[in-house]
């Protein structure tokens, strides 16, 4: 039975999720909206009434959306950010009206600052593993039972627990700009660093929601009796945040391929709808890929795959790559002829070619550090070839639609594997083997 194998490709092919800051533009917007508004000194009455409903709104529109897709994580960040949010809005309007706090207003504050980032902190990074009604359950079961004995405590022992929240433990680290608790700054800063750890592990939109909505809630707190408005406005927009980064994941598994990262087929789709007039659409298949999935296995190609795409997006001439399934690939040039788009599609296939995928043994790999470090700078892989075959087309006036396009593609493409493969052809050209490279014509002979 041959060794497992598997890929070893150089850090130019990017993985499916890479950090990116473009996953904290929505964010970084709200938060920033969010601060601004909170800073004023009044809102006008529209304003004023939609903060105040909008908190209930987000919970239960965003609320039944997340459970839809199955993100019950999301959704009890979001009962948890409602829960601090509906505890301190009735002490803030107690003293909007009278201008006095109520005796309990003090112990309220101080154990929201505290429970608020190590119940947000732990079902941030709690991940959803079981059956979706028992991961529910048991998710309800702890804010069931903090929030019981929370609320116990406050009840039975009011000056003993605001005596021990906001006790000075640390003389050295207190200022009189700190204005939480001490024991909310280290609870805060846990949650916030394993949140950080969790998006640089695994980067995805709704992990750097998480992250700037726990941001944006740590400045909130200070600011909950001092600015009036920034309860209800940030506690809507943090939730906002969490509510958008649902929709853009959904987004992104209905349009976008998961393993290569490019544009999906219903992506694709919908740009055939918006092309215009004139048009060149290619479509790349990698060669022989099926004999390399099954002597190499399925990582292997999986890579391979990644390797392609991470080619194909960088095609320039105003091109654009899709995943159109498989091992195959569309290239979409909008207002481009043919003359126009075939250089770039050479230089795409070039650029595959040369790239060397090494395919090492998994069974051969040293045992330990010292071994590898003797092993550094010997060859021990089999550097393999991966080769593209293009079918291109245009639109013209026998093939109007975008369909009728496609399909000349893949007969172009056809003619390519006939001709050898690793090679472009354009439909209607009647030569044989055209831009065929000397490589494959020698490895043929």
């Amino acid at each position: 039975m041959p060794a497992f194998l598997t890929a070893v490709i150089g850090a130019t092919v990017p993985r499916l999720s890479p950090a990116r800051f473009s996953h904290f533009y929505a964010p970084l917007a709200l938060l920033i909206g969010g601060l601004v508004a909170a800073r004023q000194p009044t809102l006008n009455e529209f304003f004023t009434s939609l903060f105040n409903v909008l908190p209930t709104v987000l919970l239960l529109l965003g609320g039944a959306f997340c459970i839809a897709y199955g993100r019950v994580r999301e959704t009890f960040l979001l009962l948890t950010v409602y829960i601090v949010y509906f505890l301190l809005d009735t002490q803030i309007d107690h003293y909007r009206l009278t201008g006095s706090l109520l005796p309990e207003a003090a112990l309220t504050f101080h154990l929201c600052s505290l429970l608020l980032p190590a119940l947000y902190g732990l079902y941030a990074l709690w991940q959803e593993r079981a059956h979706l009604l028992q991961d529910g359950l048991a998710r309800l079961a702890v804010v069931f039972v903090v929030s019981v004995l929370a609320l116990a405590l406050a009840r039975r022992f009011p000056v003993g627990v605001l005596d021990w929240l906001t006790e000075i433990r640390w003389p050295s680290l207190q200022a009189d700009w700190l204005q939480l608790i001490q024991l909310a700054y280290p609870v805060f800063l846990i949650a916030i660093l394993g949140v950080l750890a969790q998006y640089l592990r695994r980067p995805r939109p709704v992990h750097a929601a998480q992250l700037v909505a726990l941001v944006g809630l740590f400045v909130m707190l200070p600011q909950v009796f001092s600015r009036l408005g920034a309860l209800n406005v940030l506690s809507s927009l943090m939730m906002l945040v969490l509510v958008v980064s649902i929709a853009q994941e959904a987004y992104q598994m209905a349009f976008r391929d998961e393993l290569t990262g490019l544009p999906g087929r219903r992506a694709l789709n919908e740009r055939l709808q918006r092309l215009g007039r004139q048009y060149v659409i290619a479509m790349a298949d990698v060669d022989r890929f099926k004999a390399f999935n099954d002597t190499h296995g399925h990582d292997v190609g999986d890579e391979v795959l990644r390797l392609v795409a991470s080619r194909l997006r960088k095609v320039g001439g105003g091109g654009r790559a899709y995943r159109y399934g498989g091992e195959e690939f569309a290239l979409v040039f909008p207002g481009r002829d043919l003359t126009h788009c075939l250089p770039h599609l050479e230089a795409v296939r070039q650029a595959v070619e040369s790239y060397p995928l090494q395919v090492r043994d998994k069974s051969s790999r040293p045992k330990d550090a010292e071994q590898g470090r003797q092993r550094r700078g010997v060859a021990s892989a089999a550097a393999v070839s991966v080769t593209i075959s293009i079918g291109v087309a245009e639109r013209l006036i026998t093939q109007r639609s975008p369909e009728e396009v496609i399909k000349k593609a893949d007969q172009a493409l056809y003619s390519a594997k006939g001709a050898g493969r690793n090679c472009i052809r354009a439909h209607g050209e009647n030569r044989r083997g055209a831009m065929r490279t000397l490589k494959e014509v020698s490895t043929d002979a």
